[in-house]
Formats: structure tokens, C-alpha cells, sequence
């Protein structure tokens, strides 16, 4: 049975994986039309392998290959592509059932398997099918998982075709009459647990209108005296081998199947209720644990249905927890085991099942027989009642509203509290934090942020100075899986929706948990699309402070831009000379608008370490970057003004920093003035060599006019002393802005 499909994947893998499917449909079609030397090939090919290598960039990729999906971990695609079905189809055909690829896979390893796809289903299984056919190739870069296509061969030639008349016919009940043919089937079924769980199982899942679990428990008793009579007629000992092969086939049934069934033990038909009985006495724990793996796998959690079909087969605590302990080997040798959370979906699975028993108990040693009957009774006389109807309307409806929704939902709320606020032992206090944590999960992604927070309110508070010393451990420790959870994904599921007046009860709720939530917080911010949902889990995240700066590492690395800006702004509130370093290392950012926040914010540092920072890596680089450089001139922020006084100072440009620098002079002519600036333009004015005349004069030229611009007292007083004590060329260049100055004033 393929592993159950719990989720849609993340919008980056799902893009991932059609991109590889349309790209592995067109190299298939090429392989299969071209000549081996055609051009063609190898370019799809290439493609192949580029596709391949985006997909598989993290590590190996398994694909679970269904009728017409591919799944990854469990995962479907977000939306569902002709081409992902077209190719799950052609392998699904050659009855591969799990393909796992390695990121070094490359064209010779896709030539030889899409060779092999090529060829006919049928010729492949006649020639040992397509796992034996791949091994002979010798690559090892693909793995192929093949389906059992020798139970295929003999499905195809009967057996099991004749099923589908089993099933009707006592889905019908005494109608019709079994053949031979089936006959000989159901009696071949018996000899194998496996076989006949099939059976079973297509028998629950037959078509037949608005049949119940009742009728259908009817149809298997009735396939089961089938089965026992033509057994019989083989012998006593073919009798008890089928017996013990429909109890362990039994794992297969569904809780309500199984709870059914168990209810015919007391059935007045005595031949019915004894064979019943004669299957459930030789169910093993083996049975009982592989039932329970099974509906687990099916459901991804134990059902109520589930918790009391094993109160009902196993009814002793101790018994029940081994039970459980197999079923959970059981599930981890499964497709199940190997999806991620199966520890925390396996510990809430063990606490349902487990505590059903302590929340389900008898009353006979608490009342007489005598209320027993009048309890008995109870439901013909409310029938009478609401006959009679003389209740006022306003009643009635306060009454029903007790056991509404909202009603039994604050009572689940309100009873976990007062366990969590009662139970003073950790043996007895630990479980209970389990099915809290269960249900602050659940509440939160419901939007149910006040009863989420008053249970962790309640977990907090066992986590303080002032809380309960011997509980504390268990409290920490369920703290901290809350805040490693889901919890961070669904805030982040809400925040794309959620007016701004109620972001902050999410954050209220995020900060109750503490410094614990922001790894998951970042994780959530880093795979984010939704704009609005990127800032408020921005904003979230800089609420902690230093915790939240210590995430910048998983922000910088997202593939979304308005993510690695956000890590921007958590170093820009951070400050300080790791925060200096690591907004260095994203100025090299492929994105503008990453570089433009980047260099804002070391402009905001606004220190020595700063400047030198910036001007290391763009003006003294062996390959400036244009763009972050255009983008440090056109910084018309009047804080930008020491860092180009800075830049000024360092010594003379060359080559293509000539003109950056002589953008920088008359920039700092347009800001306003400061000393340093001022102090800056002097040295320009002033420095030069005789060696290098047209640059110097450029350079000259550019500090005087700039000069002149600010036009303060102080700046007006630099010309004028270069006027007076500066070389010949200086002079000119100084007198010519000094006129146009004594021009302005007089005007």
C-alpha cells in the first residue's frame, strides 16, 4: 500500500519536481524516436541532469511512484501537472514502485534507464522485469524498488480476478451461486496471510452503495463460513491453518470493521458468535500491533474508533503498552517511519490509545440496579419529553448551547488546565503536558490564540523559580518541543491574513515560549512567500532581540530576496561588529535591492570599522562591484556624509575609481555641510601629483565647486587660503569659484 499523502509540498520543491517531470518526459520521448547519435539526445539529456541536480541539491530525492503521482516523503505536489502524472504513469506501468535518485546521477545513468522505460511492460516483466533488468546495467545512481510483478503475473492469470465475484456475492447474501473457479480461489487465498489480507481489504472497500459497516461485517462473516466450510472439506488441520490465517489477516480491518466484528461475539446466532470467537482467540500481539500500525498509517493518528477497538481486544494496561511498543517497530519499518515528526505523531498516538481506558470506565459498581434501569430508560422518556414540549424556547436553546461546539471545546480547555494544575507527580504530570502540547498546536493553527496561551501560560509557569521544582523538567522539556514544532508555521499560515490588530496576540504567544520558537520562527520566515507574512515574522523575529539576530544565518540563505532583507534589518537593530561583518558578506547579494539595504545599514553603523568595511570591498576590491558602488553614490542621506569624508581621505584613486571618487566630491557638495566634509574637499583641493596633471585637475576642479556649493563661512575660507598659499594651478581653480561666489552675494 503507497505511504499516505499527509500534505501539499513547499512551492519551491513542488516547482522543482514538475520542472524535473516535463523536462524527463521530453529526454524520454527524444531517447525514444532519435538514434543514439542524435543531437537531440544529448540535450535533453543535459537538461535532465541540470533538473536533476535542483532537485536533489539537499541529497537524495525518493519518489514514491503512485498510478498517475509522484510523492516525495509522503508529500503531492501543490498543484496538480499533466506532466507529473504522464511520468508516475510510465513508471507506475513498468512496476516501479519507489525510485530514489542520487544527486550524482548523470546522462549515462538517465540513458540507460529512459533506454529501459523505452521498452514494452510486457517485455519487461517476461524478462524478469525492469529491476533486474536495471541491476544488469551496472548504474548505481539510480535505485529502482520494483513491485512484486510476479504476484502481477499471477493476478493476471486469475486467482485474484475472481475476488471481485467472492465479494458480490456475499455482499448479496444468500444470492447467487460461488463457483468452483472462486472457490479454488478463496481456498488458494487461505494458504497465505498476506493474500487473504488483500482480500479483506478489497472487500471493505468495495462499491456497493450506502451499505453499512454493519452489512459489510456481515458480507466477511459470511466469506469467512465460506472459507471455513471449504477448508473443512480438506480436513480438520486445513481448518486450523485457515482459522489462524483469517485472524492474522484480520490486522487489515478498519476500527470500525474490527469493532463491528467484536460486537458479533454476543450475537444471539450462536454459529456465528462461536466462529467469531474462534478468530479473535488466535488474534497474537503481532495481530494486534499490526492492526494498529496500519489504521495509524491510514488515519496519521489513532482514532477514537481506533483507541477502543484495542480497549476492546486488549484490555490490561501492561498487556496494551506492549501491544503499542510492537506496533511502533511495525510502523518504523514502514513508509510511515520514515517521514519526519513520526517520534512526536507516534508519542500523541501512544497517549490516545493508552489513556482511553482511564477515560472509559464502568459505572455498575457506583449505581443500583435499580437507577441502572431508570438510566436505561432515559432515552424514550427525553423522547417523551420533547413530545410534551413545554419548555420555554429561551430554555431550550441555553440548554443546547451547553453542549455545542464552543461550549465542549472551552470544557476540553478547562479540564486540561485543571489537570496540569492538580496532578503534582512528573509520572502523572508528563503525559498530560503530551496531550497539551497536542492541543496548543491544534488551537493555534484553529486560530484559537487565548486557549493556546493559557496553556502554555500554564507550562511556562512550571518553568520558573517560582513554579513547581519536581515538574519542572517535564515543563522545559514540552516548552521546548512546542517551540521546535509546527506552531512557528501556522502563525506564519495566519499572519498572510490576519488583520494587524490581532498580529499581536500571535506575538503574544510567541513570546510566552521564549528564545526557544525563533529557530523555528527563522525557518518559517526563510521558506515564506507571502509579503505581509515576511514582515510581521520580521518584526516577530526582532522582538527577541539578540535570540532573533543569532537566525540571520538561515534568513541569508533564503532564495527569496524580501527574505534576505529582512536578515538586513535584524543586522541594522543589532549593530555591532558581527553584525558589521555579516552585512559585509551580502553586499556580493545577487539581488539590487539586498546590496541597497546592505550598504544603508553599514551607513547607519555609522563607526571607523564601517567605513573601512565599505571601502575595502568596493573601492579597494580587484573587482569593484558597479552596482553596489552606483548605488554607495547615489546615497544622498546626509549620513552618508562621514563615509565619503572617509572614502576622500584614504589616499588618491586609480583607473575606474577616478570618476567614482569625483562623484563622491560633488555628492558631498549637495549635503549638508560638516567639518569632516569640509576638512575632506580641502585635501582634495590641496593633494596632486605633476606626473598625473588632466586627473589632479578633475579632481580640483570637483572639490572647489563643491566648496563654492556649501557656501559656508568655513568652506569659503579653504578657497580663500588656497587663494593665497597653493600652487599657481590651485590658485586659478580657487579664484574662479571664489568670484562666482562674491557674484552670488552680491546678487
Amino acid at each position: 500500500m503507497p505511504p499516505p499523502l499527509t500534505e501539499p509540498m513547499a512551492v519551491e520543491q513542488s516547482a522543482l519536481l514538475t520542472d524535473f517531470a516535463r523536462t524527463c518526459k521530453a529526454a524520454a520521448r527524444a531517447v525514444s524516436l532519435y538514434p543514439i547519435t542524435h543531437p537531440a539526445i544529448g540535450v535533453s539529456l543535459s537538461r535532465l541532469v541540470a533538473a536533476t541536480g535542483r532537485l536533489t541539491r539537499d541529497g537524495p530525492v525518493k519518489f514514491a511512484v503512485h498510478r498517475d503521482l509522484l510523492a516525495i516523503d509522503g508529500r503531492a505536489p501543490l498543484r496538480p501537472d499533466s506532466s507529473i502524472g504522464e511520468l508516475a504513469t510510465l513508471l507506475h506501468e513498468r512496476l516501479i514502485g519507489r525510485l530514489t535518485v542520487q544527486p550524482e546521477a548523470d546522462a549515462g545513468d538517465w540513458q540507460a534507464l529512459l533506454l529501459l522505460l523505452a521498452r514494452a511492460p510486457d517485455d519487461l516483466i517476461a524478462n524478469g522485469g525492469i529491476g533486474q533488468a536495471w541491476t544488469a546495467t551496472g548504474r548505481t545512481h539510480v535505485e529502482i524498488r520494483e513491485i512484486d510483478y510476479a504476484e502481477v503475473l499471477r493476478e493476471r492469470g486469475g486467482g485474484e480476478a475472481d475476488w471481485d465475484r467472492i465479494i458480490a456475492f456475499c455482499l448479496q447474501g444468500e444470492r447467487g451461486i460461488l463457483d468452483e473457479s472462486a472457490l479454488a480461489s478463496l481456498l488458494e487465498a487461505l494458504d497465505d496471510p498476506a493474500h487473504f489480507s488483500r482480500l479483506l481489504e478489497q472487500l471493505q472497500l468495495a462499491p456497493a452503495g450506502d451499505i453499512k459497516v454493519g452489512a459489510r461485517v456481515g458480507a466477511l462473516l459470511q466469506l469467512l463460513r465460506i472459507a471455513i466450510d471449504a477448508a473443512r472439506a480438506r480436513g480438520e488441520e486445513t481448518v486450523e491453518r485457515a482459522l489462524e490465517t483469517i485472524a492474522a489477516s484480520c490486522a487489515s480491518l478498519t476500527p470500525d470493521m474490527m469493532l463491528a466484528l467484536l460486537e458479533r461475539r454476543e450475537s444471539p446466532n450462536r454459529d456465528e458468535a462461536t466462529l467469531v470467537k474462534q478468530v479473535v482467540d488466535r488474534m497474537t500481539d503481532d495481530t494486534f500491533a499490526a492492526f494498529m500500525a496500519r489504521s495509524v498509517a491510514r488515519d496519521r493518528a489513532a482514532t477514537e474508533r481506533l483507541a477502543q477497538a484495542l480497549d476492546a481486544l486488549v484490555p490490561a494496561q501492561e498487556h496494551k503498552a506492549h501491544v503499542v511498543e510492537l506496533a511502533k517497530a511495525e510502523a518504523l519499518e514502514s513508509a510511515l517511519g520514515e517521514q519526519a515528526g513520526f517520534e512526536q505523531l507516534w508519542a500523541n498516538v501512544a497517549n490516545t490509545v493508552m489513556s482511553y481506558s482511564m477515560l472509559s470506565y464502568s459505572d455498575s459498581s457506583w449505581i443500583s440496579d435499580q437507577y441502572g434501569k431508570e438510566l436505561s430508560t432515559s432515552k424514550r422518556q427525553a423522547i417523551e419529553v420533547e413530545r410534551v414540549s413545554d419548555d420555554p424556547p429561551e430554555r431550550v436553546q441555553e440548554w443546547i448551547a451547553t453542549v455545542s461546539g464552543a461550549a465542549l471545546e472551552k470544557l476540553d480547555l478547562e479540564m486540561i488546565l485543571d489537570l496540569l494544575r492538580i496532578e503534582g507527580t512528573p509520572e502523572q504530570w508528563e503525559p498530560i503536558t503530551v496531550v497539551a502540547a497536542s492541543e496548543i498546536e491544534r488551537r493555534t493553527l484553529a486560530g484559537d490564540v487565548a486557549g493556546a496561551h493559557a496553556l502554555i501560560d500554564a507550562l511556562v509557569r512550571e518553568t520558573r523559580t517560582d513554579g513547581r521544582a519536581p515538574l519542572r523538567p517535564a515543563a522545559t522539556k514540552a516548552v521546548e518541543h512546542l517551540g521546535a514544532g509546527p506552531i512557528a508555521r501556522h502563525i506564519a499560515v495566519h499572519f498572510r491574513t490576519v488583520i494587524d490588530e490581532d498580529v499581536e496576540r500571535f506575538n503574544q504567544l510567541c513570546q510566552l515560549m521564549g528564545p526557544g520558537v525563533v529557530r523555528s520562527l527563522a525557518d518559517a520566515l526563510a521558506r515564506e512567500e507571502n509579503a505581509v507574512a515576511i514582515r510581521r515574522l520580521g518584526n516577530l523575529l526582532l522582538s527577541f532581540g539578540t535570540a532573533g539576530r543569532r537566525s540571520v544565518e538561515q534568513l541569508k540563505n533564503s532564495p527569496n530576496p524580501a527574505v534576505r532583507r529582512t536578515a538586513v534589518t535584524l543586522l541594522r537593530r543589532a549593530g555591532g561588529q558581527e553584525a558589521l561583518l555579516e552585512l559585509a558578506s551580502m553586499l556580493g547579494d545577487d539581488d539590487p535591492d539586498v546590496q541597497r539595504e546592505s550598504i544603508h545599514a553599514i551607513v547607519e553603523i555609522g563607526n571607523t570599522n564601517a567605513y573601512s568595511v565599505l571601502h575595502r570591498l568596493l573601492l579597494e576590491a580587484d573587482t569593484p562591484r558597479d552596482s553596489a558602488l552606483r548605488e554607495l553614490v547615489g546615497l544622498r542621506d546626509d549620513k552618508a556624509v562621514p563615509l565619503f569624508s572617509y572614502v576622500l581621505s584614504r589616499g588618491e584613486p586609480r583607473g575606474r575609481l577616478i570618476g567614482i571618487h569625483v562623484s563622491i566630491i560633488e555628492a558631498l557638495g549637495t549635503m549638508k555641510p560638516r567639518p569632516e566634509s569640509i576638512r575632506a574637499l580641502q585635501q582634495v583641493l590641496l593633494r596632486g601629483n605633476w606626473w598625473t596633471p588632466f586627473r589632479t585637475a578633475t579632481q580640483r576642479q570637483a572639490a572647489a565647486v563643491a566648496l563654492r556649493r556649501l557656501g559656508t563661512p568655513e568652506a569659503v575660507a579653504v578657497l580663500e587660503a588656497a587663494v593665497t598659499s597653493a600652487g599657481r594651478s590651485v590658485r586659478r581653480i580657487a579664484n574662479t569659484q571664489l568670484a562666482m561666489v562674491r557674484e552670488r552675494n552680491r546678487a
